[in-house]
């Protein structure tokens, strides 16, 4: 197993995290290096990325979690997030798909309902029910909130 170093991002990470998040197939939207925590190698090279997004009026999301699948089961993922709880105040949002909603419960996450929401997750809710009928996805997008 290679050694990392979970650090803030670099400016010149930029285009390896958007890299990242393009491999993970994850929302390139609000992607600003100055908000990622990274797992970088010995050599340079970015193995896991993350960072918590602002929506305004003090909605933060916990958002672009990502490590290539060549580097995961190895514990990358739980450092970043766990040193991006570390450093935000609560309440954390996220999203992710119904089969990642037990890591994060793991972090103390739970699901909430649509009334619960504030306004960007019931719109984004909304525009993922609309496009998973024309895409004929099964599975669900989590809101998830941690307290």
């Amino acid at each position: 197993m290679p050694e990392y170093e979970a650090r803030p991002a670099l400016e010149s990470e930029s285009a390896q995290i958007k890299e990242l998040i393009h491999l993970a197939g994850i929302n390139p939207m609000g992607l600003d290096w100055r908000r990622f925590l990274v797992a970088v190698e010995g050599s340079g090279r970015v193995i896991g990325c993350g960072q918590v997004k602002p929506h305004g009026a003090g909605i933060l999301e916990l958002a672009s979690i990502a490590v290539p699948p060549d580097y995961r089961g190895r514990g990358i993922a739980r450092r970043i997030i766990e040193g991006l709880l570390a450093n935000h105040p609560r309440p954390l949002y996220l999203m992710c798909m119904e089969h990642n909603g037990p890591m994060y419960e793991k972090f103390g996450f739970r699901s909430i309902d649509y009334d619960e929401m504030p306004k960007y997750f019931r719109r984004m809710r909304r525009m993922f029910d609309a496009a998973k009928i024309v895409r004929r996805i099964d599975e669900g997008l989590l809101i998830m909130k941690l307290e």
